[in-house]
């Protein structure tokens, strides 16, 4: 999905400056989803604002910059439903965390407990944040994302809990197969993926 997407979806929840829409993507809920720097947003929405999909109003602050804040237009809304109207690609999971659990067995011990359970403590603080946060009011998709994500963060901190002491336990150099099985993962996956987006047999 292309930043000037990203940027509509933001704006239809109300009007944002560039910096606002910026920390969505970073600390803000879409932080999960997608990434959008500034290189990208500006550019994005001076296209959108070409295209009469944007407005933008100027608004002066008291010893600071003048705030540019930018709000979605009708036409912005039905070119953002369009956009909407596709069937998704599959996700991508990214993390710098699982690559070096990956290759647990070149760490040593004490590092790697502490990659462990630092990873972990991360999904806990996660999982106590959602559960602290108020649904009232929330729309049905920002509802089920939530709960999604909160389902999400609570498998996977479950199941670290439940393995920390098996993994941390585990001889290393057991890795004979890892390439072959790698290789057959990664074979099964792509094929998995092309008949779903084609429709199964279709």
């Amino acid at each position: 999905m292309d930043v000037k997407t990203l940027c509509l979806g933001v704006l239809s929840l109300g009007d944002a400056s560039g910096y606002e829409i910026r920390k969505m993507f970073e600390e803000g809920p879409f932080a999960h989803f997608h990434q959008a720097s500034y290189g990208s947003i500006y550019p994005a929405l001076s296209k959108l604002l070409d295209a009469g999909h944007v407005t933008c109003t100027v608004k002066a602050q008291d010893g600071r910059p003048d705030k540019k804040v930018y709000a979605m237009t009708d036409a912005g809304l039905n070119q953002f439903r369009t956009a909407l109207f596709k069937i998704p690609g599959a996700d991508k999971f990214r993390s710098e965390t699982l690559f070096m659990l990956f290759f647990a067995d070149q760490l040593d011990d004490g590092h790697l407990a502490e990659i462990y359970d630092a990873y972990t403590a991360q999904y806990r603080f996660f999982v106590e944040k959602i559960r602290a946060l108020d649904n009232t009011g929330l729309s049905r998709g920002r509802k089920f994302v939530r709960g999604f994500g909160l389902a999400t963060y609570e498998g996977a901190l479950r199941y670290m809990e439940d393995n920390r002491d098996h993994f941390l336990a585990s001889a290393k150099g057991e890795g004979w197969r890892d390439m072959e099985a790698l290789l057959e993962c990664m074979e099964a996956e792509t094929q998995d993926i092309n008949k779903a987006l084609a429709g199964g047999d279709k």
